[in-house]
């Protein structure tokens, strides 16, 4: 695959902040946006577990989803705060108000949604990373979740769907979203 050039190179200035459901693609997806952005990927996920020195999954049920989303916000605020990557946020970060202002103000926002049923899937493959799910049925919090978090989601500056199939699919939206996010801008 011959990798067109970037349409908005050297006016990106700002963070992009993947935000969506756990299973969304973010990580995934997030680290092809990198390679083709040519900017450094991070997982705030990634960076709690280097903070902790547990997996996100171990903080998340030693001290409760309230600590665990105090330390979150801690973690994407200083991610937001730093140069131009590409970040990948938990499921829940971009719920929290405070968290979705900032990233708003800060970042270009990326909502990556994707249908529950797929997400259901996804989330099959690891489910020790996924502590929400590991003792409830997963569709049913999934669509739960969906339900309650789409408002908050919606408030990123661009939402692409994430379906099945090629990533780089999902990528291309993604650069091309950017884009016209940059040219509406200016």
């Amino acid at each position: 695959m011959s990798r067109r050039p970037l349409p908005f190179n050297g006016k990106l200035d700002r963070p992009v902040v993947l935000v969506g459901l756990m299973g969304a693609g973010k990580s995934t997806v997030g680290r092809r946006l990198a390679r083709r952005l040519g900017l450094p990927f991070v997982d705030s996920d990634s960076e709690i577990e280097d903070a902790a020195g547990l997996t996100a999954g171990e903080v998340f049920k030693r001290f409760g989803e309230r600590d665990f989303r105090d330390g979150e916000r801690r973690v994407v605020a200083r991610l937001a705060n730093g140069p131009v990557r590409v970040i990948a946020t938990g499921g829940g970060a971009f719920v929290n108000d405070g968290t979705r202002a900032l990233l708003n103000e800060k970042c270009i926002t990326v909502w990556l949604d994707a249908p529950v049923e797929l997400l259901t899937e996804r989330t099959a493959r690891r489910p020790e990373t996924r502590p929400m799910l590991t003792d409830a049925d997963r569709a049913e919090t999934l669509a739960r979740l969906n339900a309650e978090r789409r408002p908050a989601y919606a408030e990123a500056h661009i939402r692409v769907t994430s379906e099945a199939g090629a990533h780089h699919q999902v990528v291309e939206r993604i650069v091309a979203a950017i884009d016209r996010h940059l040219e509406e801008k200016s």
